[in-house]
């Protein structure tokens, strides 16, 4: 009998090996694909409540509620990346075409700086490392687009099969984990509000970041203000540098070219508003959505973006959330049972 047991206990370490070696490989080689198959689960978290409305109070048939959901999706994902692609793509073609000029002007402006500050800001070695960076970083952008492409079709295709088999999905998973159901339901809702907050709060005050900035370019007469307030609105998505990495730039340029009055009070405007506004819309926003505290949001999006890409943006701070729930969870399930054994 306990031989019985023994070979049992060691084909099942056998099998569970197999499967964990497998998923390894699969997943290690199907990695690139990783932010497709995350957008899909965050559409599926954000649009599950409105699908089950569709389907069991509306009576509407599953595969039509699933496409409405899937072309709404698409408009509101595509749409965005349309409109900086047709903002950006002109200005690639300028970082093709001239790059010669853009790090003259560059030197031009260094010059200017340490001319007026004694601040050395560019030599020469650094303007040919800064043309080697920009030549690479063209080409790695346009590499890049297939694979975009390819999550973003895996992405919608992924979320309609998702949505087909929701019900069937949560409860598979319920099932296999080794929780009570109080902490089953807390990670849960930990994770929807946690989707919520990242993928709707924090692009919200981004739009609301990138807004306040426009009002501040445009008045200040910068060129291509349209441009910079979507480069503002997209940065905006790091906290604590975020915005600052191109209002910065900007105000030295504008000092350096002689502009003195436009750079001093675009960059008060940029310090005390553009900088600022986040903390506003934060406190309307989040705490509605769920309340993710600004240090979980950093540490996340840092490491989310080296496990994930563009989607570490939501997973990563999703992740770190995770992290102090399941701690939460550990003691909540082992100190209840110690306490009960002793």
């Amino acid at each position: 009998m306990l031989e019985q047991q023994f070979n049992n206990r060691f084909r099942q370490i056998i099998l569970f090996a197999i499967i964990v070696a497998i998923a390894i490989v699969l997943i290690s080689k199907l990695s690139v694909f990783i932010p497709g198959i995350l957008g899909a689960f965050t559409l599926y978290v954000l649009s599950r409540n409105y699908y089950f409305i569709l389907v069991q109070q509306k009576n509407w048939k599953k595969g039509l509620a699933a496409l409405l959901l899937i072309f709404t999706s698409i408009i509101l994902i595509l749409l965005p990346i349309y409109l900086g692609v047709l903002l950006i793509a002109p200005k690639l073609n300028q970082l093709i075409e001239q790059q010669d000029k853009i790090v003259q002007g560059i030197q031009v402006v260094a010059g200017k700086i340490k001319a007026q500050t004694g601040f050395v800001l560019l030599t020469s070695e650094n303007a040919k490392t800064i043309s080697e960076k920009l030549s690479l970083l063209v080409v790695s952008m346009l590499n890049s687009t297939l694979i975009i492409v390819m999550n973003l079709l895996l992405m919608f295709f992924l979320f309609y099969y998702f949505l087909m088999i929701g019900k069937e999905m949560e409860m598979t998973f319920k099932k296999l984990l080794p929780l009570q159901q109080k902490n089953i339901q807390l990670l849960t809702s930990d994770t929807k509000n946690m989707v919520k907050a990242n993928a709707l709060g924090i692009p919200l005050i981004c739009i609301v970041q990138g807004i306040f900035s426009s009002a501040g370019y445009y008045f200040c007469k910068v060129d291509d203000w349209v441009l910079w307030a979507f480069l503002t609105a997209l940065f905006a998505f790091f906290p604590v540098l975020g915005t600052m990495v191109i209002w910065i730039p900007l105000v030295l340029y504008m000092y350096a070219v002689g502009n003195s009055y436009n750079a001093t009070v675009l960059g008060l405007y940029s310090l005390l508003i553009t900088g600022n506004v986040d903390y506003v819309a934060r406190l309307i926003f989040m705490k509605k959505m769920g309340d993710v505290h600004p240090l979980i949001t950093l540490i996340g999006v840092i490491a989310g973006l080296n496990l994930f890409g563009f989607m570490g943006l939501i997973f990563g701070p999703l992740l770190i959330s995770y992290f102090i729930v399941l701690i939460k969870i550990y003691f909540s399930e082992f100190s209840i049972n110690a306490e009960s054994n002793s």
